[in-house]
């Protein structure tokens, strides 16, 4: 595992988006450290998703300004930013459910490169196959087994660690996951926690997530977000006992469980 740096690896400044008369992130300054898991909380409606889309290029920042590893992305659209280091997942599961879970993985793989994604004259051999990479995403996901189903016919919790598996193929510095528990069992739930944490020191994570437990468990770092705007921010034993976080909407829930 490689030792977290002390040179963020993402630095926003600032960073605004309006959807018209309506703020929907205000003035949010963050800071990520290389090689750990850095989570954002708060409840609906405080910004986390909306900010995750300026980070990640979905949505273009209003006002402020984005650098991740040392370059200036705020002018970048999301596909750019791909190239240069960054992959998420989305809330809501997108996958492609016809293909089988491999065929999803060599796409996400595929699409990274410039002209990549559109690039179907030549069939998955070879090289462009990409078959070591996938093989050991498989086996880190456990999804060896199913690689040959479509995606549309795994479970839900086979599904979220397939669309973390994409996140994983376009070979990012930084993946941002949001909500990835979300809708899971207990089972799945375990499986996933662990799976985040084994990201931590090759890859660093963002991460949005309700579930209390998990965020106190496996997170170097939490911010926490209120009405579009940072709260606080620190190690997750001062998250834990802040009483401004206590009293803004987490309670007695901080302690663990889902939020």
């Amino acid at each position: 595992m490689t030792a977290p740096s002390a040179h963020p690896i993402l630095r926003a400044r600032g960073v605004t988006k309006r959807f018209g008369k309506f703020t929907a992130v205000q003035d949010v300054n963050l800071l990520v450290a290389r090689n750990t898991i850095h989570s954002v909380i708060g409840p609906n409606g405080a910004g986390k998703t909306t900010l995750f889309h300026t980070l990640t290029g979905t949505l273009p920042a209003t006002t402020g300004t984005i650098e991740f590893d040392g370059v200036d992305v705020t002018a970048l659209a999301d596909h750019q930013r791909v190239r240069h280091g960054i992959a998420r997942s989305f809330q809501v599961t997108s996958l492609f459910p016809s293909l089988d879970v491999r065929e999803n993985l060599r796409l996400a793989a595929q699409g990274v490169h410039r002209l990549g994604a559109a690039d179907g004259w030549w069939p998955p051999t070879g090289a462009r196959a990409r078959r070591e990479a996938i093989d050991e995403i498989l086996e880190r996901m456990g999804l060896g087994r199913v690689d040959h189903l479509a995606a549309g016919t795994l479970s839900h919790g086979q599904q979220r660690r397939l669309e973390v598996g994409m996140a994983l193929a376009a070979r990012p510095k930084a993946i941002f996951l949001d909500e990835p528990t979300s809708g899971m069992g207990v089972d799945d739930i375990d499986a996933m926690k662990a799976l985040i944490y084994g990201l931590r020191g090759d890859h660093t994570v963002v991460l949005i997530e309700h579930n209390m437990g998990i965020v106190m468990d496996i997170s170097d770092t939490i911010t926490v977000m209120q009405q579009g705007q940072v709260l606080v921010e620190g190690k997750p034993d001062e998250i834990r006992n802040d009483a401004r976080v206590r009293s803004a909407y987490l309670g007695n829930m901080i302690t663990g469980g889902a939020a």
